[in-house]
C-alpha cells in the first residue's frame, strides 16, 4: 500500500502524461521518387521540450512507488541539460527540493528557472560521487538515472507503442540516440516481443562508447571521453543499453550533427539541439542505403531537444567555429542530397 501523498503524486504524474497526449509525427521532405518516407517523432511538445521528459516522469513514478521518494524528500541527481530540467520540473510539481550536480562548465539555467539548485563540480566524472554524497548528507534520494533507467517502470510511457500506433505500416527503421540507452532498449523489446519486421538503429556521436562497444561486443567498453552532443553518447556502456536488441549503431560526426540540427530547424522552425541533428543524419544515412538497394518503406526518428539556448550554440556560426565544428561540408552534402533532386 502507498500513502496518500504518494497516491496523489502518482495521480499528478498521470495527469501530466494525459495533458501532453500523443506527440506528433512530422513528415520530413525527401525526393518523391525515392519511395521512402521519413517521419520525425516530435517530442518537443512535452512541457520541458524533450524526450527526456518521458524518462524523468517514469523515474519519479518508479521511485515513489518503491518508497524511495516520499513527501518532502530531497531529490539529487548527476544530470545536466534537458534531463536535469525535466527532473526539476517534476520535483517542483510534487513540491520536492531538487539539486542537479553537473560539470563546472555546464549551464544550469533550465534547472534554476524551474526552482531547482545546481552544484557544479570538477572534474566532470566526479558528478556521480558528488551527487551520491550530497543525497546522503541531505537524507534525500539519489536518482542515479543512468543506472535506474535499466529497471524503470515505463507504465504506459512506451515511445515505441505510441509511434507505431501513428503509422499505417511498421517502419523499416526506427532511429534514436542513446544517453542511458533506456529508450532504445524499450523500442527494441517492443519490436522483438511483437515479432515486428522493423529494425532499430542507434546513432552515436564522437567519443561515445556505444558504437565501439556494440561493434566489438564488449559490454564494459569505455572511452574515458565525454560526448560533445548533449543528451546522447556516453564514455562507457551504460547498464540500460541493450546491445542485443540493436540492429545497427551508426557513428555520426559531431559537425554533421550541427548541420543536420540546422536542417531540422529550416524544415520545422524548431530550435533543436545537435542530438536531434544526430538522429536526422543517421536516419538519412539509412535512407540512402535503402534507396541504393531499391527498398521502400518508412523510417522514423526522434526530434525534441528544443530550447532557445540552442540558438546561441549549434545554430550560431561563431559558437560552432569556436568549438571546431565545421558544419559547412555536411550542410552542403544535405543540400545536394535533399534539394537538387526534389521535384
Amino acid at each position: 500500500m502507498i500513502d496518500t501523498w504518494a497516491a496523489e503524486a502518482i495521480a499528478r504524474l498521470d495527469e501530466d502524461m494525459a495533458r501532453t497526449g500523443l506527440t506528433p509525427l512530422r513528415s520530413f521532405p525527401l525526393p518523391a521518387d525515392w519511395g521512402v518516407r521519413l517521419w520525425l517523432k516530435d517530442e518537443s511538445v512535452h512541457p520541458t521540450g524533450s524526450l527526456k521528459h518521458r524518462l524523468a516522469r517514469a523515474l519519479f513514478r518508479t521511485a515513489i512507488t518503491a518508497g524511495h521518494i516520499t513527501q518532502g524528500t530531497a531529490v539529487v541527481d548527476a544530470a545536466g541539460g534537458m534531463m536535469a530540467a525535466a527532473q526539476a520540473y517534476f520535483a517542483r510539481m510534487l513540491g520536492l527540493p531538487y539539486t542537479a550536480v553537473m560539470p563546472r562548465k555546464s549551464s544550469g539555467e533550465g534547472v534554476e528557472r524551474l526552482g531547482g539548485t545546481c552544484r557544479y563540480v570538477h572534474p566532470p566524472l566526479a558528478v556521480y560521487g558528488e551527487a551520491a554524497k550530497l543525497a546522503e548528507e541531505m537524507g534525500g534520494h539519489y536518482m542515479d538515472y543512468y543506472s535506474s533507467a535499466a529497471t524503470v517502470d515505463w507504465h504506459g510511457e512506451s515511445l515505441a507503442e505510441e509511434l507505431l500506433d501513428q503509422v499505417d505500416q511498421c517502419p523499416a527503421w526506427i532511429v534514436v540516440g542513446a544517453g542511458t540507452g533506456a529508450t532504445s532498449a524499450a523500442i527494441g523489446h517492443h519490436l522483438r516481443e511483437r515479432r515486428l519486421p522493423g529494425r532499430l538503429a542507434v546513432v552515436d556521436p564522437e567519443n561515445s562508447a556505444y558504437f565501439p562497444g556494440w561493434t566489438t561486443g564488449a559490454a564494459d567498453y569505455t572511452t574515458g571521453m565525454l560526448s560533445r552532443i548533449e543528451g546522447i553518447g556516453r564514455p562507457r556502456m551504460e547498464p540500460a543499453f541493450a546491445s542485443s536488441l540493436v540492429d545497427l549503431v551508426v557513428p555520426v560526426p559531431d559537425a554533421a550533427s550541427v548541420a543536420a540540427a540546422r536542417r531540422v530547424r529550416e524544415v520545422t522552425g524548431l530550435a533543436v539541439g545537435p542530438a536531434s541533428g544526430t538522429n536526422l543524419w543517421g536516419a538519412l544515412e539509412l535512407i540512402i542505403r535503402m534507396h541504393a538497394r531499391g527498398e521502400r518503406g518508412d523510417v522514423i526518428t526522434v526530434i525534441g531537444d528544443v530550447s532557445e539556448r540552442h540558438l546561441r550554440t549549434c545554430h550560431d556560426d561563431v559558437w560552432a567555429e569556436a568549438a571546431g565544428l565545421d558544419w559547412r561540408p555536411h550542410a552542403a552534402r544535405l543540400a545536394r542530397l535533399l534539394d537538387s533532386e526534389r521535384p
